[in-house]
């Protein structure tokens, strides 16, 4: 099974971990000082499984990078909660239906967000992860091409596309930028992006064509603090959806290695 890379790298890895897990029947505590003994240094070391191997989770590791990574392209400081343990397992079929794909409706990704607590405006703001990172061009590709192309993407954007794309069947690592305008910056250009026709995904195009999404769209389109503010309480929402606590996982001494791996 091969996932969308429209969430930015780090903030799918760190969907992946949180979310696509059942929810844990125990309870367990975080806290931002969770490594206060153990690993001290942790906020100020990279690798971490490397400096503090068998104590820090790679969850945690991919948490804690994801809101870096956030903060070092200019987005919004959010606290990250620590605590977490690593699956014993990681299986593709109990990430499919909990990972957002690019064709999906929009009652169909809420749906998936609904059922972990989240608001349709809370499913909006996190969308706006969308202004850094790339897709692959297979993610869009059928909203460019044939009889079924998509007549609402700018057209001067379709073009750009159409040649970026044009062996993507032979090369599938061609991606696109999933903001055009400002990609490596993190701010509220993607809501701007999709009232001009600039939306990549059919799922981002969808936002602003949804007449329940698009109050928000519009919304953060004019107001970034507005978006910031919500973006950061969703994701340290997040953050809390589907932990495992001691007993239930384990710590990783290597994150980039998945046990169990079976796709």
């Amino acid at each position: 099974m091969r996932l969308s890379c429209s969430l930015t790298p780090f903030i799918l890895l760190f969907f992946l971990f949180l979310v696509a897990p059942a929810v844990s029947s125990g309870v367990a505590i975080l806290r931002t000082d969770y490594y206060q003994k153990t690993c001290p240094d942790f906020n100020k070391i990279v690798p971490l499984e490397l400096s503090c191997p068998g104590v820090v989770s790679c969850a945690d590791i991919l948490a804690q990078a994801t809101r870096d990574l956030v903060t070092m392209v200019g987005g919004p400081y959010f606290d990250v909660k620590l605590g977490r343990k690593d699956g014993l397992e990681s299986k593709a079929h109990k990430v499919r239906g909990n990972v957002p794909m690019p064709n999906q409706t929009v009652h169909d990704i809420h749906g998936m967000f609904k059922k972990n607590g989240f608001s349709l405006r809370e499913m909006v703001a996190l969308s706006g992860a969308h202004t850094i990172g790339f897709s692959h061009c297979k993610e869009f590709s059928d909203r460019l091409y044939g009889s079924k192309a998509d007549p609402e993407i700018n057209p001067r954007f379709a073009t750009a596309l159409k040649e970026l794309c044009k062996n993507h069947t032979v090369d599938d690592t061609i991606a696109a930028f999933n903001d055009v305008m400002t990609p490596g910056k993190f701010d509220n250009m993607y809501f701007k992006n999709l009232k001009r026709g600039l939306g990549l995904l059919a799922s981002d195009h969808l936002l602003i064509k949804n007449n329940s999404t698009k109050p928000f769209v519009d919304l953060y389109a004019t107001d970034e603090k507005a978006f910031f503010e919500d973006f950061a309480r969703a994701m340290e929402k997040m953050g809390t959806v589907g932990v495992k606590g001691d007993g239930e996982g384990e710590v990783r001494r290597r994150c980039d290695h998945f046990n169990n791996l079976n796709v």
